[in-house]
C-alpha cells in the first residue's frame, strides 16, 4: 500500500472513530451533560425579571395553628377569602382535593373558591398512568381550569429542569397547572396547537408534541441571601398580619405545601446546593418562564450530529492540510470551539450537549495529531533506511569490487610499464575485459537487489536449469578453492527448472560457495548436494570450516553482522553478502536453512520453488539461443 493511501485511510479511520465515539458518549454521557447544563444555567440561564407570582404557603406553623390536617380546608378557605379580596390575576391550587373530607370544612373552602373568578385546581395521574385523580365536584364546579401537577424529576439525579405542558391518562388530557394559570391570566380562551409549538394569546411556546410539549424551566435568580425572589406568605402570617394581603394584588397566586413534612412535594433544581425546592415554587417558576417568553430550546439531533461532524472534520483536516505548530494551533481552536460552543449557544437560548462534541473534538485532534506524528516518524525512518542503504552500497563497492579493480589496475600497469610479448598482452587484455564485465555484472546485480528491496522493480521471471546454474557458480569458485587445495565435490544435480532471475540466483549461490571456501581450512572439502522434493529444490552447500554458535544463526543475515568466529579468524569481510543472499532468495519465494557448530563447519541450504524439467541453458553460463539477456 502506498504511503499516501495508507495515510489517507488512517485519517479516515480516525474521523469515523471520532463520530462513533461522539455517538456513544452522547448516549452514555447524559449525567455529565446535565451537570454541565446546571453549571451554565447558573452562569447565564436564570431569569432576572420581576416576579408576577406570589406563594400562599402551607408551612409547619400554619398546620399547627389550624389544628393539623383535619382542619386544612377550613383554614385554607379563610385565607383564600382574604386573597380573593386582593383581586389576584389567577389563583392556582397545588393540592389534590380528591377525598370527600368533612362537609362543613368543604363548604368553607367551596365558598372561598366561588369568590375567585380565575381558579385553577390540580389533578394527578394515578393507576400507573391509566387515570386521573381530580377534585371532588363541590370544588370542581368553581374551577375555570384543571391542570396537572405531574412533573417528573431528572431520571439520573432527581433534578427538576423541565416540565411537560401536557399529560394524557385514560384518554383525557390536562395541561400543566402553571400553563393553565398563565392562559387564564392572559385572558386566552383556548390553546392553539401545532406539532412544533403551542400558542397562548400572543405567546408561542416552542414545545414539540412528540416530547409531551416539554419546556425547560428558567428559574428566577435567587436573591442576595440565596432565597427565592418570589414572595412567600404563609397562612399563619396572613392571619397574623392581614395587611399583607395586598401583596397578592394582580399576582398569580400559587397555593401549596412548603412544610418540611411534605417531603414528596420537594425537588432539586439547577440552583440547588443540596437543598430542595417546594413543588408549589417550581410551578410558580414555570409560570415565570412562560411570562418571560425567553425559552431554552434543545438543539435538534440533526444539529448535534452536524456539529460533531464539523468538529471531527476540522480536527482531522487540520493535520491533513497543515503541519507543525500550525496544525496544533488549529487543533487548539477546535478544542476551544468544542468547549465554548454549548456556553455560547446557551446565551441564544439553545441547549447543546457537552459530551458528544467534546468527544468528537478531542478524539479527532488527538488521534490525527498522533497519526501525523507516526507518519512523520515513519517517513523519517524510511529516510534513514535510504541513507543506510546508500552507505551499504558504498561498503559493497569497496568490498566486492576491490578484487576485479585490483586485477584491472595491475594488468594495465604491467602493459604500460613493461615491454610484453603479443601473447602476454593479449592474455592481459582478455583478463581486463573479463574483469570489467564481471565488475559491471556485480554493479547491476547489487543495484537490482536494492531496487527489489525498495519495491522499485519487479523480479524478472524466466526458466533456467538448476544444473546450469550450479555449473556456472562452481566454475567461478574453483580458482579460489584450488589456491587453498580445497576439494569441491558436487553430487548429481536433479533435472530441475527454477523460475526467476538467473543472474541474481547465480550471485546468491556463488556467494555461499565463496564463503564456504573462504572460511574453510586448506586441504578440506566443500560438498554441494541438490534434491528436488515437493516442488522445491533443496540446494545444500556444506563446508568443514570454522562454524558458528547457534545463537548467531538468526543474526548472520543482518547487514554488517559478522559471527564471532569469523571476526576471530582474521579473515576480512563486511557482513553484507549473506543479507543480499537472503533478500534474493526471499524475493524468489524461498528460504535459507542453516546448521552450524564451532569448529565443525556449516551447511547452508537454499530452498526455492522448482519443478522437474529438461536442462535449459548451456554449461558456460550463457542463456540458450534466442533468450534475452540484460546488459
Amino acid at each position: 500500500m502506498k504511503p499516501r493511501t495508507q495515510s489517507a485511510l488512517g485519517y479516515a479511520a480516525i474521523f469515523g472513530a471520532s463520530l462513533a465515539a461522539a455517538l456513544i458518549a452522547g448516549w452514555l454521557g447524559t449525567g455529565v451533560d446535565n451537570f454541565a447544563y446546571d453549571w451554565v444555567f447558573r452562569l447565564r440561564g436564570a431569569s432576572d425579571r420581576q416576579p408576577e407570582t406570589a406563594i400562599l404557603a402551607i408551612d409547619e406553623a400554619s398546620l399547627s395553628q389550624m389544628g393539623g390536617m383535619r382542619h386544612l380546608r377550613r383554614g385554607l378557605g379563610e385565607a383564600l377569602e382574604q386573597v380573593a379580596a386582593a383581586s389576584p390575576s389567577v389563583v392556582a391550587i397545588d393540592l389534590i382535593l380528591a377525598d370527600l373530607g368533612d362537609p362543613a370544612e368543604n363548604d368553607v373552602l367551596a365558598a372561598a373558591f366561588a369568590k375567585i373568578p380565575r381558579l385553577v385546581l390540580s389533578a394527578d395521574i394515578i393507576g400507573d398512568g391509566r387515570d386521573w385523580e381530580e377534585p371532588i365536584e363541590p370544588f370542581l364546579r368553581h374551577a375555570a381550569a384543571v391542570g396537572h401537577v405531574h412533573g417528573p424529576p431528572g431520571p439520573l439525579d432527581g433534578v427538576s429542569r423541565m416540565v411537560p405542558l401536557e399529560q394524557i391518562a385514560g384518554q383525557r388530557r390536562h395541561w400543566a397547572l402553571a400553563f393553565e394559570a398563565f392562559r387564564l391570566s392572559r385572558g386566552a380562551p383556548e390553546v392553539t396547537e401545532s406539532p412544533e409549538d403551542v400558542q397562548v394569546g400572543n405567546l408561542t411556546v416552542p414545545a414539540r408534541r412528540e416530547k409531551s410539549r416539554t419546556v425547560r424551566i428558567r428559574y428566577l435568580r435567587p436573591d442576595a441571601e440565596g432565597g427565592s425572589q418570589i414572595p412567600r406568605i404563609s397562612l399563619a402570617e396572613l392571619k397574623a398580619r392581614p395587611e399583607r394581603t395586598r401583596e397578592f394584588a394582580g399576582k398569580a397566586v400559587f397555593v401549596g405545601w412548603t412544610a418540611q413534612s411534605a417531603y414528596r412535594d420537594r425537588m432539586l433544581t439547577p440552583w440547588s446546593d443540596g437543598s430542595y425546592m417546594p413543588g408549589v415554587e417550581i410551578h410558580a417558576n414555570v409560570f415565570e418562564t412562560l411570562a418571560g417568553g425567553r425559552f431554552l430550546v434543545d438543539a435538534s439531533e440533526g444539529a448535534i450530529a452536524l456539529g460533531c461532524v464539523l468538529l471531527a472534520a476540522a480536527g482531522v483536516f487540520g493535520f491533513v492540510l497543515l503541519g507543525g505548530w500550525q496544525a496544533y494551533a488549529v487543533a487548539a481552536l477546535v478544542l476551544a470551539a468544542a468547549h465554548y460552543a454549548p456556553y455560547g449557544l446557551f446565551g441564544a437560548g439553545i441547549v447543546f450537549p457537552y459530551v458528544a462534541p467534546l468527544s468528537a473534538a478531542w478524539l479527532s485532534t488527538v488521534g490525527a495529531g498522533s497519526w501525523q506524528f507516526l507518519s512523520v516518524r515513519r517517513a523519517l525512518r524510511a529516510a534513514e533506511a535510504d541513507r543506510a542503504r546508500y552507505q551499504q552500497t558504498l561498503h559493497f563497492v569497496t568490498h566486492e569490487m576491490k578484487t576485479p579493480l585490483t586485477a584491472i589496475q595491475g594488468s594495465s600497469e604491467l602493459m604500460t610499464r613493461f615491454t610484453l610479448t603479443d601473447d602476454k598482452r593479449k592474455q592481459m587484455a582478455t583478463m581486463i575485459n573479463a574483469e570489467s564485465k564481471r565488475l559491471a555484472r556485480m554493479v547491476e546485480t547489487f543495484l537490482n537487489v536494492e531496487r527489489l528491496s525498495a519495491g522499485q522493480m519487479e523480479l524478472r521471471r524466466e526458466p533456467f536449469s538448476a544444473q546450469v546454474l550450479m555449473d556456472a557458480c562452481l566454475e567461478r569458485a574453483r580458482p579460489l578453492a584450488e589456491r587453498k587445495r580445497i576439494q569441491m565435490a558436487c553430487g548429481q544435480m536433479p533435472e530441475a527448472v527454477i523460475e526467476g532471475d538467473r543472474e541474481l540466483m547465480e550471485y546468491a549461490v556463488y556467494n555461499l560457495l565463496n564463503n564456504a571456501v573462504k572460511y574453510s581450512p586448506e586441504s578440506s572439502e566443500v560438498k554441494v548436494i541438490g534434491v528436488l522434493e515437493n516442488n522445491s529444490l533443496r540446494l545444500a552447500i556444506r563446508d568443514q570450516g570454522i562454524g558458528m554458535e547457534q545463537d548467531e544463526i538468526r543474526k548472520i543475515f543482518q547487514k554488517f553482522y559478522r559471527a564471532r568466529t569469523a571476526v576471530a579468524s582474521g579473515i576480512s569481510g563486511t557482513g553484507i553478502g549473506l543479507s543480499i543472499v537472503e533478500q534474493i532468495v526471499s524475493h524468489h519465494g524461498g528460504r535459507i536453512e542453516v546448521t552450524s557448530a564451532p569448529g565443525k563447519g556449516s551447511c547452508f541450504t537454499l530452498v526455492v520453488p522448482a519443478h522437474a524439467g529438461a536442462a535449459l541453458g548451456t554449461a558456460d553460463g550463457q542463456p540458450p539461443a534466442g533468450a534475452q539477456s540484460r546488459g
